[in-house]
């Protein structure tokens, strides 16, 4: 259940609307998250930082270095999210692993997530028609569009295959009329959106990308952009755009996105789960702002 309290508006005719706007944009995306229990958040918050149990550093909540939770949050009490997706995550070798938000997708989807430090980068080059990088530019895409650019990344070779393989699968006549009447197109979405196999994102400072995205590893992939997203991170960059997101809001926001508009299925906060610590913090540092100020807001995050 998420801690964010419900937000009440004056009812001043003039400002109503826009505070509405804002509300919608910023604050309801974390109201609304459907969370497991935070009380564990809460209690480690209470007690203060505690010991990593396998390197033994000092923590608040989890080791952003070993990616386990410290010893005053038992892991059974941290949920575990099942992607539809792999996630690769190029980390750059100057990001503070303290401040940045990497390390919840690992802890929460330790299954479907990799993390990997600048320069070491998996080789994509075979499987391209299957990965997409998530990274604003001049030629990305929307989400909504993925099936049909990666249709074109697709190899002659891997077409003619999968063009024999599915000779001796056709339908006859009776089963071919059946599908048509059940108006099986969802299925065809989803045999669409089954092209994409997993997603790259790039933890970085905005400032620090370049050399990331410019690698010739990452050459060819297509690009995605996520621009209809807000970020509320308490650490955005200055002079950027309120759509150049954290990474684990662009994992969340991603999945969500992929869920409704290539898979064509309802969402129902499977991947929610992801804001776990994210929404614990923001609340934190929010609560912070509006009681003490700059402060106690860097104690507040103080991992």
């Amino acid at each position: 259940m998420s801690l964010n309290p419900p937000i009440f508006f004056k009812e001043d005719k003039d400002s109503k609307k826009e505070l509405q706007n804002t509300s919608l944009t910023k604050e309801e995306p974390l109201q609304n998250l459907c969370l497991a229990s935070q009380e564990v958040l809460q209690k480690a918050q209470q007690s203060g930082r505690a010991k990593c149990l396998k390197c033994g550093g000092s923590r608040m909540f989890y080791c952003y270095t070993c990616y386990v939770p410290v010893e005053t949050v038992p892991i059974e009490q941290i949920p575990v999210v099942k992607l539809p997706l792999k996630i690769d995550i190029i980390k750059h070798p100057h990001e503070t692993d303290g401040k940045s938000t990497a390390a919840h997708a690992k802890l929460l989807a330790p299954e479907d997530v990799n993390l990997y430090t600048y320069p070491c980068i998996p080789e994509y080059e075979e499987r391209k028609h299957e990965i997409v990088l998530v990274f604003p530019g001049p030629n990305s895409v929307s989400v909504e569009d993925i099936s049909l650019h990666l249709h074109k990344h697709i190899p002659s070779n891997a077409l003619d295959s999968n063009k024999n393989d599915s000779s001796d699968k056709l339908p006859n006549k009776r089963q071919k009329m059946e599908v048509e009447e059940n108006g099986d197109a969802e299925d065809g979405n989803k045999r669409d959106g089954n092209l994409l196999k997993k997603v790259v994102f790039i933890d970085s400072t905005w400032n620090q990308t370049h050399k990331i995205i410019t690698d010739e590893r990452l050459q060819g992939l297509l690009q995605v952009e996520l621009k209809t997203r807000k970020t509320c991170f308490w650490r955005h960059q200055k002079g950027k755009p309120d759509t150049f997101l954290s990474t684990i809001e662009a994992i969340y926001y991603f999945l969500v996105d992929y869920h409704t508009a290539v898979l064509k299925e309802k969402y129902k906060g499977q991947y929610d789960n992801l804001m776990f610590f994210y929404s614990f913090m923001y609340q934190l540092i929010k609560n912070a702002k509006s009681s003490s100020g700059k402060q106690q807001e860097n104690s507040a995050i103080n991992l």
